[in-house]
């Protein structure tokens, strides 16, 4: 405080030494040699004015790493707002009161229509989050119940509370991660079980025909009949090895799934073919299987042969489950939902699925069938997510099976 008043004192009286020596230059004007003397001695307390100032003068915070970077323009403003607008996570503005807002393009388009389906619940999950750290978060969806992840940070702005919330679904993510992982799994398996079948199989037949042509030779009925023994054992063998091999090679569709050709889809072409191709059996049963595209459906661009794959498989399963019904019926029907986004719902009127098998229905290799492999439903999952769509089992209220597709 002390050194600031000296400063002020200081320049006061530089100040007033600058006048003086103006005041002399006024009169020495006649005098160049003068002239130059009063400007060679203004130069020192014009030098200590400039100092005072600098030293008097609001001394301005220096910005740290972790201070955000002011906005010098309008331009800047609208930059950064952009920038927010399509960041690749939704945003979401939770305020003192616990009211939330979507902050950006992707909270609207979570919160749009056929997307989460009770806003005020996700709302109070976001709202109930503590002001700093992330979490695990579950919601309703038309396509089933969809897990993200939330991180929330706090700041206060115009002196006001306020916490940003940044949600990621993290379903779309988990599911590909799933299903690469039983692909890997899976190529694995298949690859090091044939790699021992194959000379298993080649050597028992190779021996069983060293037997044949050692028989001839044989003498005694002890000899005869440990031949004939030994071909046998030898042939059951070759014969589980090859019947093994087969099992196993039926497992590669799901690691060797070729990369979709995807093109305009022709949902009612495609309906027709699947109900031409599989109606007939159906009605031998006395059954019905019934097709129906809504007008205004949208144009689906997906591999159509793949999609018509994991649709035949799925009336496969429909029409082992209704083996036991009187007027067995099987339905798909394909429509428009909130999003626009396209549904196909394929539903029978079977048993339906037992609660405790719901988690399991798309695991490879999980069957309750006798003679089953369990790779029907994890194909079709694998199809559909293959392009760009998912595949939920519903529970009907009228009973039986529906899977939803959605794209």
């Amino acid at each position: 405080m002390a050194s600031r008043r000296m400063l002020q004192s200081g320049a006061g009286a530089a100040v007033l030494v600058l006048m003086a020596l103006a005041a002399a230059a006024q009169a020495c004007i006649g005098s160049p040699r003068l002239l130059v003397l009063c400007g060679l001695a203004a130069c020192a307390p014009a030098w200590f004015v400039c100092y005072a100032l600098l030293r008097l003068a609001p001394e301005l915070p220096r910005p740290t790493a972790g201070d955000p970077v002011p906005l010098r323009s309008a331009a800047d403003a609208l930059a950064l707002e952009a920038r927010l607008e399509h960041a690749p996570v939704a945003l979401f503005v939770i305020d003192g009161q616990g009211e939330v807002a979507a902050l950006n393009a992707n909270a609207r388009q979570l919160l749009a229509p056929g997307r989460v389906l009770d806003r005020p619940k996700l709302f109070a999950q976001l709202a109930a989050q503590p002001a700093q750290g992330r979490a695990l978060l579950a919601f309703d969806t038309e396509r089933g119940t969809e897990r993200a992840m939330v991180a929330l940070s706090a700041l206060t702005v115009h002196g006001k509370a306020q916490r940003i919330a940044a949600l990621l679904p993290l379903e779309s993510e988990l599911e590909s991660e799933t299903l690469n992982a039983w692909r890997q799994l899976v190529q694995v398996l298949t690859h090091e079980i044939m790699n021992s079948l194959t000379p298993v199989a080649s050597l028992s037949s190779t021996a069983q025909g060293m037997l044949l042509e050692l028989q001839p030779q044989l003498e005694g009925e002890a000899a005869a009949d440990l031949a004939m023994d030994l071909t046998t054992a030898l042939d059951a063998i070759a014969r589980r090895a090859t019947s093994l091999a087969d099992f196993v090679g039926s497992y590669r569709s799901l690691s060797g799934m070729p990369e979709p050709r995807p093109e305009q889809i022709d949902l009612e072409a495609l309906f027709a073919r699947l109900s031409l191709l599989l109606e007939p059996a159906w009605q031998a049963r006395g059954g019905a299987l019934r097709v129906l595209v809504e007008p205004g459906a949208p144009v689906l661009v997906a591999d159509p042969g793949q999609l018509e794959q994991a649709l035949i498989n799925l009336l496969k399963n429909a029409f082992e489950a209704t083996a036991g019904v009187a007027a067995p019926c099987a339905t798909v029907h394909a429509r428009l939902v909130r999003g626009a986004r396209l549904r196909i719902e394929v539903s029978d009127n079977g048993p339906g699925v037992p609660e405790e098998l719901l988690p399991h229905v798309f695991t490879p290799f999980f069957t309750t069938k006798k003679g089953g492999r369990g790779i029907g439903l994890a194909l079709v999952r694998q199809l559909v997510h293959g392009n760009g769509g998912t595949v939920r089992h519903v529970r009907p209220v009228t009973g039986g099976a529906r899977f939803v597709l959605s794209f």
